[in-house]
């Protein structure tokens, strides 16, 4: 666990992405107002196969190149090689549809057969893009939180943190350095000590709080380069991760929070730690 420094400054938020397709791109943005299962259109939409199982870039390396934009209150879709895809916020369908994610199963609403056909070329699979909306509930997994806290369509909870420090730390230790893009934060906090938010268990940012539920286990994404959709010849930079992050569920970097009390965050925000853990 790292040690305090008490002359260290008060950490504060220098990015917001909002990632509104999973495993799609993300868009940085300077304000988010959060909802009890994360920030509003954060993984709001997921595509998943014929069978209802979600897709990700972990089979499907190519969803890192399906680049999303804000297209008024709407969304705009595109990858190179097709035509730009407009994408209503709300999908205009009574279709419905139970699908899976991880071990959970949930009903979503299904797009139209256009734009199923779209993101199907896209990746090169037959797939359905499915939105959870307001009516769809889905339990945080049993063992974390409170019985009655859910998240989105994320893969466990409804927000990430990642800190600037901790990811000079691990730039040090590889040949060729990775960007914060490569492990998906919704927040992204400066600090003067790598891996600090291992010890926090309770944050105040701007008028939001959260708990500090439990580290974030890495998985072949952050492997991948979002640019060229390749993964790393030498499965850097988890192979390196591997050496001094490793905990008894995996390797470890960045935090899950839940969120305890609503509001906007915003970029500049204060992040005042409330509690540490013992």
């Amino acid at each position: 666990m790292p040690e305090f420094d008490s002359v260290c400054t008060m950490p504060r938020i220098t990015q917001i992405t909002l990632y509104p397709i999973k495993s799609c791109t993300g868009i940085s943005v300077e304000s988010a107002k959060l909802d009890f299962r994360g920030f509003c259109d954060d993984r709001c939409f997921m595509l998943v196969d014929i069978k209802g199982r979600f897709l990700t870039q972990r089979e499907h390396p190519g969803m890192s190149r399906i680049m999303v934009s804000r297209n008024g209150h709407d969304w705009s879709v595109q990858i190179e090689g097709q035509q730009k895809l407009d994408l209503p916020a709300s999908l205009s369908t009574h279709k419905e549809r139970l699908v899976r994610i991880w071990k959970d199963q949930l009903n979503v609403a299904v797009a139209s057969a256009s734009y199923n056909e779209w993101f199907s070329d896209a990746i090169g699979v037959q797939c359905e893009l499915v939105q959870m909306n307001a009516q769809h509930l889905r339990p945080i997994k049993p063992g974390r939180g409170r019985i009655d806290d859910t998240v989105n369509l994320a893969d466990g909870s409804p927000v990430l943190l990642t800190s600037e420090a901790s990811l000079f730390a691990l730039n040090q230790r590889l040949e060729d350095p990775v960007p914060m893009v490569r492990f998906r934060p919704n927040l992204v906090v400066s600090a003067d000590i790598a891996f600090i938010e291992d010890c926090w268990r309770r944050i105040r940012v701007g008028e939001v709080e959260f708990e500090v539920g439990w580290g974030c286990t890495r998985c072949i994404v952050t492997t991948i380069d979002p640019k060229t959709a390749e993964k790393h010849p030498n499965g850097e930079p988890i192979k390196t991760l591997k050496g001094f992050r490793s905990g008894t569920e995996g390797v470890m970097f960045g935090q899950n929070l839940i969120p305890r009390r609503l509001g906007t965050v915003r970029v500049g925000d204060l992040v005042e730690v409330i509690e540490e853990i013992d």
